[in-house]
């Protein structure tokens, strides 16, 4: 009990008549708790962002606020919420006022005049707001989930700015259960405060006395069983422990300047050992030496190897380390494969799978026992002492585990047993087994062996494959590859009663679980098998990462028990959630086979997910007494409304807006909207105006046309050739083309020889060549490097200062093909000789098509005189410089300023200093 359940003081909280009256509207599975009831009274009074503990979900706080809004009367709208959340909610709610988002504009249009609520894609939304779309003062509200998320140059962000400009009244509620992400960066809270346009902010951790009150009076019954490991994980485990060790301190020694505290071998252990990396090496990434990015994807590669030893079978583990000591992987990382620790787990992990004479004799998984143990012993056990006395009849379990692989090799173990399973898994993996040892030469011969291999399907409805087992050597390349979704995230089985039984059709749940045999059940049938003896294997989360996936096996399933083969701290939380809704007697209780390997690394990560989880609480609870919040909402939008006038004077403000009839605005392409940029310029207080245009992606000025690229959209377009055809187009139609490229803000890079702008096809050298090429054929083509988009926000900020605005009507028409008629270049004339004839003297934009259209080809040209030159061209002097140009032989021009002169004129001039003497 004492890790399964955690008891500390927190805050306290009451219920009232409100709650009360909100859970009459609530689904059959249970009402409101009393902790969701004090959630919702919360948010009922004022706009605030809710933080919740992982496994206390705020669903059905949500779902019990847009029951109370759905009405054609309210206009409500549901922002960053996943297509699984967006499902459930809509299943739950089923109503005709909850509306699906429209592709079509004016479809949208009717559908905001006719209220109720609204899940929308941010982009879409964002768009719609700036094009007036929907009624922004009829709004309501808007609910934000993942409220972490919400940064200032993020689409969410952008949207509630343009929403509380012109809605003051309406609310914003938000939602997060990621207490860790608030504390990454400085101030990371206030800035999420301030971009929610919320009043409060409430905490709710495990902690807290109201949920630890609600939880303790229905807590499941929990068995907690410490499982020893063997002798040869213990050793894995320590010589994995032991390199991870020297290889952190290698990289500390190696970058003494960089700030590396965070990683350690704890953190390297724990399964967010990716995002510490990520926020602690991301901005030096580019500085660091090709030995320290080896030894950090060694520890990656040792992490997966210790998750291997105690999740997975011996036989994973062996093949995984037989890539690892090729000769080839020694000499290309950073070396740890010769190590004495390394030697030792290799040789360990063979042993683990062939004994002592080299025969195939593998070791089971630890925990394989204790998993029988609970499902042919313990539980028939207790349903004979305690099925009686229970209303639920059923002997549904539930097995949990980590992730799609174990979730695999437990139903293998389960209908093929642990020989037939390792077996199958040896011959799946490529292991070569020479000879094996009498336990399975004896069970080769069996027909319950021929039954079991024949059982073995890698996919739903795949051909069974006999194998002969005769002999070892024969058994190489026999089993088929096993397809990419050959790992499900759940499977159910149920137990069938042995043949061997006599009386079989008498027996009842607890024979059958003692004598019984595991089988799959199909798809199909799985609905009508929820009253038999089942076993289901779920993984904590579906492959959507779906956080309501657990929530939704238990309320269909109603397990009796649950197994839980791996430690998670959120699935944990939502048994005691599931179990106090229903709140059942103790007999009725889910009873909860918790399995875990004590003083491991496996207790060890569990651990830390708490500490670190609490440790964030308790910044969130320090940060929120002196954290500063604007009680006016007016404050705020006025605040920002400062900050974006660039020091404008409070008094001159009003004279200044009015005196300015029209509002800077850039033109911005639809697909634009995906990046950062339009929200980071709209903050700086220019109007952008969401539009379809065929070239470019910005319009600054009628002359300033802005194509932007990243990194890999540059290298890509440069490769394809597509980049010259945009450059091609905007040069053709605006005076001012400028190729912006923007590179991740957190992670600079040089053009220099040692430095590779990308590690997928081309070198620096390719690229620096066909930049170049793109500078010499594109004169007027300007190339910008910016460092951030809020950089390259500041910079449009810039150039529009003092410049006419852009025509949105013309923008949308450059390009296209009324456009190309109107100005005489469809399919009328070639281009290219365009281009060609724009480097001629005399020959402008405004006269190259009325010249081609004088004159058929460049023959033609060649004969016209001058006098038909100029005719054409509208211009004595430009028709002199083009027939000069074309008829008379050029000379070098004199470079007088210079002092140099050519060797005629040289001579000359010494012949005529000689007479003159």
């Amino acid at each position: 009990m004492s890790t399964f359940v955690e008891d500390e003081a927190g805050g306290s909280g009451t219920a009232t008549a409100m709650a009360r009256d909100a859970t009459k509207e609530e689904s059959e599975d249970g009402a409101l708790l009393e902790y969701e009831r004090q959630m919702l009274i919360d948010l009922h009074h004022s706009d605030g962002l809710v933080i919740c503990a992982k496994g206390i979900h705020y669903n059905r706080v949500l779902l019990g606020l847009l029951r109370a809004l759905c009405d054609p009367a309210n206009l409500v709208i549901v922002m960053n919420c996943s297509e699984s959340e967006e499902k459930y909610y809509r299943g739950q709610l089923n109503s005709r006022h909850v509306h699906e988002s429209a592709t079509n504009a004016r479809e949208r249009e009717k559908m905001y005049l006719e209220g109720g609520i609204h899940f929308i894609t941010t982009r879409i939304l964002v768009v719609d707001l700036l094009k007036n779309r929907i009624p922004i003062e009829m709004i309501t509200g808007i609910f934000v989930l993942r409220a972490h998320m919400i940064i200032e140059s993020c689409q969410e962000a952008f949207a509630l700015r343009l929403y509380r400009r012109r809605n003051s009244e309406g609310f914003v509620k938000a939602f997060s259960n990621s207490a860790e992400s608030f504390t990454f960066g400085f101030g990371h809270v206030e800035r999420v405060v301030h971009n929610l346009y919320v009043s409060e902010m409430f905490v709710w951790p495990r902690f807290q006395s109201l949920i630890q009150t609600t939880l303790k009076r229905y807590e499941p019954v929990t068995v907690e069983l410490h499982i020893p490991m063997t002798q040869k994980m213990i050793s894995i485990q320590t010589n994995i422990l032991e390199i991870m060790n020297f290889l952190v301190k290698e990289v500390k020694r190696i970058n003494p300047n960089i700030d590396m505290q965070e990683i350690t071998v704890e953190n390297c252990v724990t399964k967010k050992f990716h995002k510490i990396l990520q926020l602690q090496l991301d901005t030096v990434w580019h500085q660091l030496s090709q030995q320290s990015k080896m030894l950090i994807s060694d520890l990656k590669i040792l992490r997966s190897l210790m998750i291997t030893t105690i999740y997975h079978d011996c036989i994973s583990l062996y093949a995984a380390l037989k890539r690892y000591k090729s000769s080839d992987y020694v000499m290309n990382s950073s070396g740890w494969g010769v190590l004495d620790a390394a030697d030792h787990m290799f040789e360990t992990s063979k042993r683990r799978v062939f004994n002592a004479d080299d025969e195939f004799e593998p070791e089971w998984g630890a925990k394989w026992r204790s998993l029988s143990d609970i499902l042919c012993v313990e539980i028939p056990n207790d349903i004979k002492l305690n099925g009686e006395l229970r209303r639920n009849k059923s002997a549904v379990v539930l097995i949990l585990c980590q992730d799609n692989k174990t979730c695999y090799q437990l139903n293998q173990y389960l209908m093929l047993g642990a020989e037939r399973c390792l077996l199958h898994m040896a011959l799946k993996n490529d292991v070569k087994v020479m000879k094996m040892s009498k336990k399975y030469q004896d069970m080769s011969e069996s027909k319950n062996m021929m039954h079991g291999m024949e059982a073995i399907q890698l996919s739903e409805g795949a051909v069974p494959t006999r194998v002969e087992l005769n002999d070892p050597e024969e058994l190489q390349g026999e089993v088929e590859e096993e397809p990419m979704n050959a790992y499900q995230d759940s499977y159910i089985m149920t137990m069938s009663v042995a043949e061997e039984v006599e009386g079989s059709e008498d027996l009842d749940v607890s024979t059958q679980m003692e004598t019984g045999r595991f089988s799959q059940i199909p798809t199909v049938d799985r609905q009508k098998c929820v009253t038999q003896p089942i076993v289901c294997i779920q993984t904590f989360k579906s492959n959507t990462s779906d956080p309501l996936s657990l929530e939704a096996t238990l309320r269909s399933l109603n397990p009796q028990y649950v197994v839980m083969f791996h430690c998670n701290v959120t699935a944990i939380r939502q048994l005691e959630v599931h179990e106090a809704r229903l709140r059942r007697d103790k007999e009725d209780r889910i009873k909860v086979f918790f399995l875990l390997h004590a003083e491991t690394i496996e207790e060890q990560s569990y651990l830390t997910n708490l500490r670190r989880e609490k440790q964030a609480f308790e910044h969130l609870i320090e940060t929120k007494k002196t954290m500063v919040i604007p009680r006016r909402l007016d404050e705020i939008v006025e605040q920002q409304m400062d900050d974006e006038d660039f020091g404008e004077s409070a008094s001159r403000r009003n004279a200044a807006q009015e005196s300015k009839k029209e509002r800077m605005k850039v033109i911005t392409d639809m697909r634009e909207f995906r990046s950062d940029l339009p929200c980071l310029i709209h903050k700086l207080g220019i109007e952008v105006i969401p539009i379809t245009i065929t070239i470019g992606d910005y319009v600054l000025t009628p002359e300033v046309c802005v194509e932007r690229k990243s990194i890999s959209d540059l290298i890509g377009s440069l490769n394809s050739g597509r980049l010259y055809n945009q450059c091609t187009q905007m040069v053709r139609n605006y005076a001012v083309p400028i190729l912006l490229i923007e590179f991740d803000q957190n992670r600079p890079f040089y053009l220099q020889d040692r430095y590779m702008i990308s590690n997928d096809t081309v070198s620096n050298s390719d690229i620096k060549q066909k930049l170049q090429l793109l500078t010499l054929h594109f004169p007027k083509l300007r190339i910008v490097w910016s460092p951030t988009p809020y950089a390259t926000a500041q910079l449009f900020y810039e150039m529009k200062q003092n410049k006419p605005e852009p025509d949105e009507k013309l923008c949308s028409v450059i390009g296209s093909d009324a456009h190309a008629a109107e100005t005489e270049v469809l399919d009328k004339f070639n281009m290219e000789i365009s281009d060609f004839l724009l480097r001629l003297p005399g020959v402008t934009e405004k006269n190259v098509f009325r010249l081609m259209k004088s004159f058929k080809d460049f023959k033609e040209l060649l004969r016209a005189s001058q006098k038909e030159l100029q005719e054409s061209l509208d211009s004595g002097e430009n028709a002199k410089l083009l027939w000069e140009i074309l008829h008379l032989p050029q000379k070098p021009k004199i470079e007088v300023s210079s002092g140099k002169f050519p060797a005629q004129s040289r001579f000359r001039n010494r012949k005529f200093q000689k007479g003159k003497q």
